[in-house]
């Protein structure tokens, strides 16, 4: 061994010991800190419920009419918002024929009937009655929901709001999904009502 490696062994093993030293420091100062990771523990907000879009009401208006043709009105529409639809009522339109605050009914016909008309068309009935005669609940008004037993106004109305909700029944026993309708009341109604 050299001789000065002799004399100075210390001093050199002290210079590498304070050079392994300060790279440890260099690397752990400039390596980036890890992130923490934070757990979030806050509740989602429930997805809003989806509602049912109630179908338009297709309605064909004639007679004496601006634009005679077939139109799609919201639920609850009347034959004045068909006929303003199809761009209001001709100059030669008798408005005072027909009711004008009448509901309309998907399928129906509404003819305007023109002044001095001795036999204006007669409109085919709105599909509220099957070829049977019975009432069909998914398109009948809250008139003709009132003439079967046991259906008074507020439970007509609830038939009526429930078809907007969810749509037209499939079966003539899901009437009985419409709140105030029961075992009792179907049977009374079951042979007089159905779905097509």
């Amino acid at each position: 061994m050299e001789p000065w490696l002799e004399r100075y062994r210390a001093v050199v093993f002290v210079a590498l010991i304070g050079l392994a030293l300060t790279a440890v420091i260099l690397f752990q100062s400039l390596r980036p800190s890890p992130r923490s990771i934070e757990l979030s523990t806050a509740t989602p907000l429930p997805s809003p419920e989806a509602t049912v879009t109630p179908r338009p009401l297709r309605v064909y208006v004639s007679g004496a009419v601006r634009y005679p043709d077939v139109y799609a009105l919201p639920q609850d529409s009347i034959v004045k918002d068909a006929m303003t639809a199809a761009g209001g009522a001709a100059d030669d339109a008798d408005l005072n024929r027909i009711n004008l605050a009448a509901p309309v009914a998907d399928g129906q016909q509404v003819y305007v009937p023109r002044l001095g008309e001795e036999n204006p068309p007669v409109q085919p009935p709105s599909r509220q009655l099957s070829a049977g005669g019975l009432v069909n609940i998914n398109t009948a008004d809250t008139t003709i929901l009132e003439s079967l037993p046991g259906i008074g106004p507020t439970l007509a109305q609830r038939i009526l709001d429930y078809r907007q909700a969810h749509g037209p029944f499939s079966q003539i026993q899901d009437i009985m999904d419409v709140s105030g309708i029961g075992t009792g009341i179907f049977e009374g109604i079951q042979d007089l009502i159905t779905t097509d």
